[in-house]
C-alpha cells in the first residue's frame, strides 16, 4: 500500500464521518438533543467500518486523483450507494442505545453528502493539478499558442498544457463545422483550419500546434502550408500509435519532420511468420553500421534470434551500433565483427565461426556521382564482388536465407552504381541453382535520412543559412522511412522461396524542389530567407526514376506493399566465373572501361553519363503516366 493509497483512504473516512455528522445536525436544524448526540457519536465507527469495506472492494484508490474522470466518479457513485444501502443493515442489527433509532434523514443525507465530498475533492485535485486555478495574469511568460484540430488527442493537450507555464492554448481551428463556435475543455472553436491566417493575428498567435495525430500526410501538409503562409512556427503532437502505448503524452510537442508530410500507411507485418523466420536463429548483417543495416539490425532484435552478428568496415560505425544495442537490447545476443565483405577469407571465418542461417547482404556503395568515374571500378568490386563471396559462403554453409538489399537505381540503370547493383542482383539469380539458401533479392528507392539522402544536406545548408542546391527543377524521386524499408525487406525476405527480385511500393514521387520548400517551412523560414538554387544534373543522374511497383512489369503478392518484378534471368552460365576473373586482373581501372565491362554483363545498362534534360511537355507526360501507374 502506497502513501497516495492510505492518503486518499482517509480523505474518503474523514468524508464519511463529516457526512454522519452533518446529517444529524441538518435534521435537528443545528440543536441536536443530548441522546442523539451520543447515538450519533457510537454508531460512527461502524458507518466508518462499512464504507471502508465498501470503497476498498470497489477499488477506489487504484486510480490517480490528478487524472480523475467520468468512470472514477461512476465508481464512487456505485460504492457510496452500496454503503448507503449496506449502513441501515448493519446498524439495525445492533441494539438501539436507550431505544432511540437512527433518523431515517441522515440515512439519505449522509450518502448525498459522500458523494459531494469524494467526487468534488478528485475534481478540485484534477483542476488545481491542470492549473485551471491559475489565472491567466499569472501566467504573463506562456506563449499563446493556436491548435489545430478539435480532436481527443486536442482535448488532451489543452488539459495538459494549461498546466504548464511555458505554453496557453487560446483558441482552436477544425474543418468539422459542426464544431465551429463551440468550446473544447473550454476553449474556443474559431472555424476551419484555413482561417488560421485570419485567427492567428487577431489573438495574438506566433505558434501553431497541430494536433491530428490519426490524420493522412495530405492533411498535415496542408496545415503545414497554411500555417507557413499565415508566418507561424508550427509543432505537433507525437503519433498516435506513441501516445496509445503511453510511451509519450500528448503534450510532448515536437517539431514538425519530413515524415509527418511524407508519411504513408503503416507497414503490416506478418509477425507470426517472422518470428517462425527469425525466432531462434543466427542473423549476420552485412554493413551491420549503416543506415539501412543499423535499422534491420534494429527490427531482426524484435523477433528473438538467437544471436545477431554485425559485420562491418568502418570501425566507429560498428562502435556506435554495437553501444546502442548494449543500451537498448541488453538481453540481445551480439557479436560485432570488423571486416571487408570482399574479404574471402575474413568471411569464411565468420561463417565458419558462427554459422549464420540467415544474411541480409546490406554493404554496398550507393552515392550515384561518387560512384561514376574514378570510384567506378571501386563500386563494381564492393557491390558485386562482396555479394559473390558472402553469397558463395552461404551457399557452402547451407544458410538458410540469404537476402541481398538492392535499390531502384537496378532498374533500367543509367549509372555506374544501379549497373552494379543489378550485376548483384544476377549473381543472386545466378547462383540460386544447386544449393539449399534461397537468394532473395529486395528493391527499393531513397529513404528519408539515410547517409546518402539529400535530408541530411539540406538540413546543413539550412543551418548553414542557405542556399539549398538542388539539380534540377523537375527531379523527382520516391521516398520512404528507413523503418518501413526495412521491416518490408524482412517481410520480402520471409516470403521468398529462391530467386525472386521485390520490389516496394514507394508510392508517389516527391519532387526535390517541394521536398527542400518543404523543409524551409518546417525550419520555420521562408523562401526569402532560404534560396534555392539549382545546379543542374550530376553524373549519372536522371530526372525520374521508374516507378518500382509497376503493374506491368511486376507481379501481385500476398503482401499489398511488395511485388516480384519479371526481372531478366542470367542467360550466362559463366557469369560469376567471369565477373571474378576481371576483377582480379581488370587491367584498365578507368570509368570507362567499368562501363564497357557493365554492358557486356548487363545489357539493360544505357551507360548514359549526363541524360539531357527533357523538354517540359515531355516531363508532364513521363509524370502523368507514373501516375497512372
Amino acid at each position: 500500500m502506497n502513501v497516495r493509497r492510505v492518503i486518499g483512504f482517509t480523505h474518503d473516512l474523514i468524508a464519511v464521518a463529516l457526512a454522519w455528522t452533518a446529517a444529524f445536525w441538518l435534521r435537528f436544524n443545528f440543536e441536536a438533543p443530548a441522546d442523539y448526540r451520543a447515538l450519533m457519536i457510537n454508531r460512527l465507527p461502524w458507518v466508518l467500518l462499512t464504507h471502508a469495506v465498501v470503497f476498498w472492494a470497489f477499488g477506489l484508490y487504484r486510480g490517480l486523483w490528478r487524472y480523475a474522470s467520468l468512470p472514477d466518479l461512476q465508481r464512487i457513485v456505485l460504492a457510496v450507494g452500496l454503503a448507503a444501502l449496506a449502513v441501515p443493515a448493519v446498524l439495525g442489527l445492533l441494539p438501539a442505545p436507550q431505544a432511540l433509532p437512527v433518523p431515517r434523514t441522515a440515512y439519505v443525507l449522509t450518502p448525498l453528502l459522500v458523494a459531494i465530498v469524494m467526487g468534488g475533492s478528485r475534481l478540485a485535485y484534477r483542476v488545481w493539478r491542470e492549473g485551471r486555478l491559475v489565472p491567466v495574469i499569472l501566467k504573463p511568460q506562456a506563449t499563446p499558442v493556436l491548435v489545430l484540430g478539435a480532436t481527443g488527442a486536442a482535448a488532451a493537450l489543452v488539459r495538459e498544457l494549461a498546466a504548464s507555464p511555458q505554453w496557453r492554448v487560446v483558441g482552436l481551428l477544425d474543418d468539422d463545422v459542426a464544431k465551429h463556435g463551440a468550446e473544447l475543455v473550454g476553449v474556443k472553436i474559431y472555424g476551419p483550419i484555413e482561417r488560421v491566417g485570419e485567427v492567428a493575428p487577431r489573438l495574438g498567435v506566433t505558434q501553431a500546434v497541430i494536433a491530428m495525430p490519426g490524420a493522412t500526410h495530405l492533411q498535415r501538409k496542408r496545415a503545414l502550408d497554411l500555417c507557413a503562409k499565415a508566418g507561424l512556427q508550427v509543432m505537433t503532437v507525437p503519433a498516435l500509435s506513441d501516445i496509445v502505448s503511453g510511451r509519450v503524452s500528448v503534450s510532448a510537442l515536437r517539431p514538425m519532420e519530413l515524415d509527418d508530410l511524407l508519411g504513408r500507411d503503416p507497414v503490416q507485418l506478418d509477425d507470426a511468420g517472422l518470428h517462425g523466420f527469425l525466432n531462434g536463429k543466427t542473423v549476420l548483417v552485412t554493413g551491420a553500421g549503416g543506415s539501412i543495416g543499423a535499422e534491420l539490425c534494429r527490427q531482426i532484435a524484435r523477433f528473438g534470434p538467437r544471436r545477431i552478428v554485425l559485420f562491418e568496415l568502418s570501425e566507429f560505425a560498428l562502435y556506435r551500433i554495437e553501444e546502442e544495442f548494449r543500451d537498448r537490447h541488453p538481453a540481445v545476443a551480439l557479436s560485432a565483427l570488423i571486416g571487408d565483405a570482399k574479404d574471402e577469407a575474413r568471411v569464411e571465418e565468420v561463417f565458419r565461426g558462427f554459422a549464420p542461417e540467415v544474411i541480409f547482404h546490406a554493404a554496398a556503395y550507393k552515392h550515384v556521382p561518387l560512384m561514376e568515374e574514378e570510384n567506378a571500378f571501386q563500386a563494381l568490386a564492393n557491390n558485386v564482388l562482396s555479394t559473390i563471396v558472402v553469397a558463395r559462403a552461404a551457399k557452402a554453409h547451407g544458410a538458410a536465407k540469404f537476402v541481398l538489399v538492392s535499390t531502384d537505381k537496378a532498374v533500367n540503370p543509367v549509372n555506374v552504381m544501379g549497373a552494379s547493383k543489378r550485376l548483384a542482383e544476377m549473381v543472386c539469380q545466378a547462383l540460386q541453382p544447386g544449393g539449399a539458401t534461397q537468394f532473395v533479392i529486395v528493391r527499393f528507392g531513397n529513404v528519408l535520412g539515410s547517409t546518402g539522402s539529400v535530408v541530411p544536406r539540406f538540413r546543413e545548408q539550412i543551418a548553414r543559412g542557405g542556399p539549398i542546391t538542388v539539380t534540377h527543377a523537375e527531379i523527382e524521386r520516391y521516398f520512404m522511412s528507413i523503418p518501413e524499408a526495412t521491416q518490408l525487406v524482412l517481410q520480402a525476405g520471409l516470403m521468398g522461396k529462391g530467386g525472386e527480385v521485390y520490389v516496394l511500393d514507394m508510392g508517389e514521387p516527391v519532387k526535390i524542389a517541394d521536398l527542400a520548400k518543404q523543409m524551409i517551412r518546417l525550419s520555420g523560414l521562408s523562401e526569402m530567407d532560404i534560396r534555392i538554387e539549382y545546379v543542374g544534373l550530376r553524373p549519372g543522374e536522371k530526372l525520374f526514376e521508374e516507378p518500382l511497383a509497376d503493374a506491368e512489369k511486376t507481379l501481385p503478392t500476398p503482401h499489398p506493399k511488395l511485388r516480384v518484378a519479371q526481372a531478366r534471368t542470367p542467360q550466362n552460365t559463366a557469369l560469376v566465373a567471369e565477373i571474378l576473373a576481371w576483377v582480379a586482373r581488370p587491367g584498365d581501372w578507368g570509368g570507362a572501361a567499368v562501363r564497357q565491362r557493365l554492358h557486356a554483363w548487363v545489357p539493360e545498362y544505357s551507360g548514359a553519363i549526363t541524360p539531357t534534360p527533357k523538354p517540359a511537355a515531355e516531363v508532364s507526360a513521363f509524370r502523368g503516366r507514373i501516375r497512372q501507374l
